[in-house]
């Protein structure tokens, strides 16, 4: 049994009012926390003066240190930018105040210059913005007010700091190791623990646990498949329990950074510009499309079923090469509301594929659409449950005109189809009694199928019987007790023991996100597919 184990996640030890939790190392020395809510938060390490002083710096080489890593936060003594050079393009003290109290937390100087900080009517007023340019994400307000990007750069290194010690006044280089971190600390960083100390950390702790440590191997952005590769093969060879692998900048939005510089405008930028360009470009009509007619005399087929016990007509129309034309459903009576409405889609969808719209979008967008009636589908070999009436009809035209056979939920190597045409099994109340030594008389489902064969040998030869009570006494004189087969007394044909093995299993009529199947059944809080294993996430 699992009795001990480690969970020294990084993100929970900042509720903790913690830099670090032992084995699991600091992110970064100042790094930027995403909130649920929108925005950024920034995070300062606290340990970093204590560690000076455990070195033996002195406090003023402490406190330079430190304000070469974190940054002033003021503009008092900041070069280029401060409050005498903002006074001279027109700010106010107020204004001042306000960009002074949003300083200490900012990412980056030009986070503090916008219109929310300093005000719509001065930016307007005073600084003659317009609307485009406070609303506009690439603007850059610094930049318009005359300052270049090198005395902004030098400006935001004294304010916001250069968020690494490396290189800082009084610090030693052999007193670097001491600072590093789970990634390089800013855009100056250079030195990060590298992926191998991680494991060999966790592996000087794995024989003291039963269980395994829950603790995340930082990569940077710029590691290969190999570099993986090898992290696992390291962590196995060094016996541990189990390895969770992150590089950094792989996924779109992650809860930690350790850098906010313009990269991510640049690349946003980058990446939606030929979007930009393309949307600009005039497109020739090559021509129209028309619509196709279908011949006056035309193949298709009709497909009968029931989805919860609600019988369903579905019959095809078909061009000459065998493509779907068009559509007809029949439900309920004659006058019924849903049946005019499904009459009403399917002529909608019928003029659809006969202007060239393709089969596979109308099945993309209709597949696992849900309302009643719904659930257990008889009377189709490929499919058994379905969420609605449309997404059984585009599973159905998927699965035979575009051979999706992953909507099904029984797939061509369980069960052998029938071509068009070929009488299907009826589930009709006539008594059908086959002789299992008389292979002629097999249903022609089963005849290619010796797994089938047999069971349908043994289902014929072991069919149950009902033994009906009589007037007899047990002294001879009675009429005896009269046997008859059970597909009489009991209707359990093929119609309802789809239904009696779906109840029985528990479906809940939701759709897998792995492999489409309607057979998630309830786990403890979650749902679990029995057909290829996968839950819901939480279990």
């Amino acid at each position: 049994a699992q009795t001990t184990c480690i969970a020294p996640t990084g993100t929970i030890g900042l509720l903790m009012d913690c830099d670090t939790t032992g084995i699991e190392p600091d992110y970064a020395l100042i790094k930027y926390k995403k909130l649920a809510g929108g925005g950024y938060f920034k995070i300062i390490n606290q340990s970093v003066p204590g560690a000076l002083r455990r070195l033996g710096y002195k406090p003023d080489e402490i406190k330079d240190i430190v304000d070469y890593c974190v940054g002033t936060g003021s503009l008092d003594t900041a070069p280029y930018i401060n409050r005498a050079s903002l006074r001279k393009k027109g700010f106010t003290d107020d204004i001042l105040d306000n960009i002074q109290l949003e300083l200490p937390m900012a990412f980056d100087i030009s986070f503090a210059f916008n219109k929310f900080v300093l005000g719509e009517s001065f930016c307007k007023e005073v600084l003659k913005l317009t609307d485009e340019q406070l609303n506009s994400p690439t603007f850059k307000m610094l930049e318009h007010l005359g300052f270049t990007d090198e005395e902004v750069q030098s400006a935001n290194d004294s304010i916001c700091g250069r968020m690494t010690v490396e290189d800082a006044p009084h610090l030693k280089e052999r007193h670097y190791p001491v600072f590093d971190c789970a990634n390089q600390c800013g855009k100056y960083g250079k030195r990060f623990i590298r992926p191998e100390a991680h494991i060999r950390m966790m592996a000087a702790a794995q024989p003291f646990l039963s269980g395994a440590i829950s603790k995340t191997i930082n990569m940077p952005n710029d590691s290969t498949i190999t570099d993986v590769e090898r992290a696992h093969m390291l962590s196995w060879k060094l016996m541990l329990k189990g390895t969770a692998v992150y590089r950094d900048g792989s996924k779109l939005s992650q809860p930690l950074n350790s850098v906010a510089t313009d990269s991510f405008n640049q690349l946003k930028m980058e990446e939606e510009a030929p979007a930009m360009q393309a949307a600009k470009q005039i497109i020739e009509v090559v021509r129209e499309h028309k619509r196709k007619a279908l011949p006056h005399r035309r193949k298709g087929y009709t497909q009968k079923a029931s989805i919860g016990g609600h019988k369903v007509y579905l019959r095809t129309g078909e061009y000459d090469d065998g493509t779907l034309g068009e559509i007809f459903i029949d439900m309920h009576k004659e006058g019924a509301a849903y049946r005019s409405l499904m009459n009403c889609f399917a002529i909608a969808i019928s003029l659809g594929l006969q202007h060239g719209v393709p089969l596979e979008e109308f099945s993309d967008a209709f597949v696992f659409t849900r309302f009643e009636p719904n659930g257990i589908v008889t009377g189709n070999k490929a499919i058994t449950m379905s969420t609605s009436t449309i997404d059984y009809i585009f599973r159905e035209l998927a699965i035979t005109y575009l051979g999706r056979t992953d909507l099904a939920q029984v797939t061509p190597d369980d069960l052998r189809a029938d071509s068009i045409g070929k009488k299907d099994q009826q589930s009709s109340d006539e008594e059908t009694v086959f002789d299992p030594d008389d292979s002629s008389e097999r249903p022609s489902l089963l005849e290619d199928t010796p797994a089938f064969e047999t069971a349908a040998k043994t289902e014929a030869v072991t069919r149950p019987v009902v033994a009906v009570p009589s007037n007899g006494n047990g002294n001879g004189n009675g009429n005896g007790a009269q046997v008859s087969t059970a597909e009489n007394s009991a209707s359990v044909g093929t119609a309802t023991t789809t239904a009696v093995i779906a109840k029985l299993k528990g479906y809940e009529g939701d759709a897998c996100q792995e492999c489409g199947s309607l057979t998630l059944v309830r786990n403890g809080t979650c749902l679990k597919c029995m057909t290829c294993g996968a839950t819901s996430g939480c279990s």
